[in-house]
């Protein structure tokens, strides 16, 4: 570890201190906008944010990835194994009219809590996996966004979602009605804030997207994020003290750059300009659960460049989330990290479901693979620009998937990389429990005073 964080690292690392990269979706050595046309921030202000997110990924980074998913793995198998005594009289998801039931230990942990909506807070310590430790908003007061208008991004109104994500401090943040939000620009989101549309039905759409930048300890559930699109750019201000100029935005649905302990939680995305969820640029420490992915082609890239050699220490699991109908490719993309894909539904690909390329360690565990009908598209994995002498090394495996409509997973490595997959970790849930673990996956639509 030690020598990651070397000189030649640190160098790295400067290379985007004082600036706002954005990933588009070419498929190449890299997935980042051209660097020239960039227009620099080079204030202090910014200086200082990306110093401070490098401490806190650097802080964040698991010295021993394994354990975290052994740890994911038995809750999992913990729940199952009981009786199912979280029953209660609600309504559930997608059209579920029975008792409450929350099939994942994610869930289990406030779900079923007829009082959720006066212990919102509750949720925090129910995340999994790498962003286990993100606590949002919980040390401050609750913020109602009041109005879905997005009128002016310079000096926001109060009441709007823009003004309450760039206040000082924590901050948890929920929504007094069901409202459509288009964002004029990105929504720049400070550290320590909690978005959670439980409750309501917030749909953020055709317009900019949200993005995470030298951020840390972000919670986002319960939105539904669709049709983003690519912004203009301009003076943006980011928080109370600071006004930026920002370059074109990609049309990202949430875009993590130097971001660490964050855990986005049943969310519905769809048709974005670019990807739905990329992370890029150190960020580590990242939980994505219980989500619903429709209607789209590049999903989610995790690592923009080859060179970009910081992404080593990213981390991030891929739980109990629905992949849909209408997918193309990158569930996730990969480069450099460790990948803990546990769990999930994948009911559709048109070209590959899982790929990466400059030596990424994915674990796929419990997972369900449909392949399409396309005999030439059955392969669960796909390696970028990378020739088998190459990947034959990385470690990629699969154990417990449920391979269907001749799906297969092509595994490598030898268990002597950097960090290897044990094939002796606790017991995981096999693919045939995916389905219903992922039952209730994205956007919920919870009552106040029943039941979620």
């Amino acid at each position: 570890m030690a020598a990651m964080f070397n000189s030649p690292y640190f160098f790295l690392c400067l290379f985007f201190l004082s600036f706002a990269a954005f990933v588009s979706s070419n498929d190449g050595p890299t997935d980042v906008t051209n660097e020239d046309t960039m227009v620099l921030d080079l204030d202090a202000y910014w200086k200082e944010r990306a110093q401070e997110a490098l401490k806190e990924a650097m802080e964040s980074y698991h010295k021993n990835p394994e354990q975290a998913t052994e740890e994911f793995n038995t809750g999992v198998a913990e729940l199952l194994s009981k009786e199912n005594t979280t029953r209660r009289n609600l309504r559930g998801n997608k059209g579920y009219n029975g008792p409450c039931m929350a099939t994942n230990p994610i869930d289990a942990c406030w779900r079923c809590d007829a009082n959720w909506a006066n212990n919102r807070k509750k949720i925090v310590g129910c995340a999994q996996g790498f962003g286990k430790k993100a606590t949002g908003g919980k040390d401050g007061p609750i913020y109602v966004v009041t109005v879905g208008t997005d009128n002016d991004v310079q000096n926001p109104k109060p009441g709007t979602l823009r003004h309450a994500v760039i206040q000082k401090g924590p901050l948890w943040i929920i929504f007094a009605r069901s409202m459509v939000i288009r964002l004029e620009q990105e929504l720049m989101v400070t550290s320590d804030k909690t978005i959670d549309g439980r409750g309501a039905n917030v749909v953020i759409e055709e317009g900019g997207g949200i993005t995470l930048q030298f951020v840390k300890n972000v919670i986002i559930t319960n939105l539904h994020i669709k049709m983003i699109v690519s912004k203009p750019g301009g003076m943006i201000r980011d928080s109370v003290d600071h006004m930026g100029l920002r370059t074109k935005s990609d049309g990202d649905g949430i875009s993590l750059f130097g971001a660490s302990n964050v855990w986005i939680d049943h969310v519905s995305m769809s048709r974005c300009a670019d990807g739905l969820i990329d992370v890029v640029m150190a960020s580590t420490a990242i939980t994505i659960s219980n989500s619903h992915f429709t209607d789209h082609d590049d999903v989610m890239l995790f690592g923009a460049n080859n060179a970009h050699t910081q992404d080593k220490i990213m981390q991030i699991t891929l739980a109990f989330n629905h992949f849909g109908q209408g997918l193309v490719q990158r569930m996730p993309r990969v480069r450099h990290g460790f990948f803990h894909v546990v769990n999930n539904d994948y009911n559709h690909w048109i070209m590959y479901a899982i790929g990466g390329n400059m030596n990424p360690t994915i674990i796929s565990q419990g997972n369900r693979f449909i392949a399409p009908a396309n005999a030439a598209t059955k392969q669960v994995t796909h390696r970028e620009h990378t020739p088998e002498s190459e990947w034959k090394n990385w470690e990629w495996r699969s154990e417990g998937d449920l391979m269907m409509n001749g799906a297969f997973f092509v595994e490598s490595g030898s268990g002597a990389s950097q960090h290897p997959a044990k094939l002796d970790m606790m017991p995981f849930q096999p693919g045939t429990f995916a389905t219903r673990l992922t039952k209730f996956s994205g956007a919920l639509n919870c009552v106040v005073g029943k039941p979620c």
